[in-house]
């Protein structure tokens, strides 16, 4: 469970999230708004990335501000650009370097990822060099990299958009397949339809929470305003 106390998110006297207060339990999350509503910076809270100005961000009962690194192995974070998040140039270690971390001994770090490689189909990449991936194989090693933990959330901050359609389909798939709870901050308003639960931000506010065909229509209404208002 993810509770969210009178969190508000301030930069240099600027209100990023303004007092939001919200309890999630859903399986699939959706988090949408406009250029600078505050969606990513309340993704980053969820896994302490951001910590709140004011107000208690908890996941399953552990403060963000307390519990950081508890909450870092329990909450994964795929980032829009996997550039940003693969930091080794072979492909298993930088699946293995969170493992190692952990102490993992290095025959169950070399069958875990043995084991993860195969059943994504990647297994023939093991040692290939990161950087020379697709975009689709860099987005999936990134996600695998965070799947190794063996996290109960992830939060994902618009994973397809540098995808073209092909590499968007698959990650697309992978994600739909999971069985972590999920939050996933996006542009692409066809990838919730299946979601349990849509937010909506706006200039730092939760303008709206509801399943997604209502929460997609309170955000085109939103923009619809903004744009007539211009």
């Amino acid at each position: 469970m993810i509770k969210i106390e009178n969190v508000s998110v301030v930069f240099d006297h600027f209100y990023a999230l303004k007092g939001i207060n919200i309890t999630l339990h859903e399986k699939r999350i959706g988090i949408i708004g406009s250029n600078g509503s505050g969606k990513s910076t309340f993704a980053r809270l969820i896994n302490g990335l951001q910590l709140p100005s004011e107000g208690k961000v908890a996941i399953d009962h552990l403060s963000t501000c307390k519990h950081g690194k508890a909450i870092r192995r329990n909450v994964g974070f795929i980032f829009q650009n996997p550039d940003h998040q693969i930091i080794f140039p072979i492909v298993e270690e930088d699946i293995a370097f969170g493992l190692k971390n952990m102490g993992y001994s290095k025959e169950q770090v070399d069958q875990s990822i043995h084991d993860l490689l195969t059943t994504y189909g990647l297994g023939h990449l093991r040692y290939s060099k990161s950087h020379l991936l697709s975009g689709g194989e860099k987005q999936l090693l990134a996600i695998l990299s965070v799947l190794v933990m063996m996290p109960s959330y992830i939060v994902l901050d618009e994973p397809t958009t540098l995808l073209d359609l092909r590499n968007k389909k698959k990650i697309v798939q992978v994600i739909d397949q999971l069985p972590q709870t999920i939050l996933m901050v996006t542009h692409d308003l066809d990838l919730l339809a299946d979601f349990d639960r849509v937010l909506v931000f706006e200039q730092g506010c939760l303008v709206a929470d509801a399943p997604p065909s209502a929460a997609i229509k309170a955000y085109q209404k939103l923009v619809y305003s903004q744009l007539y208002h211009e």
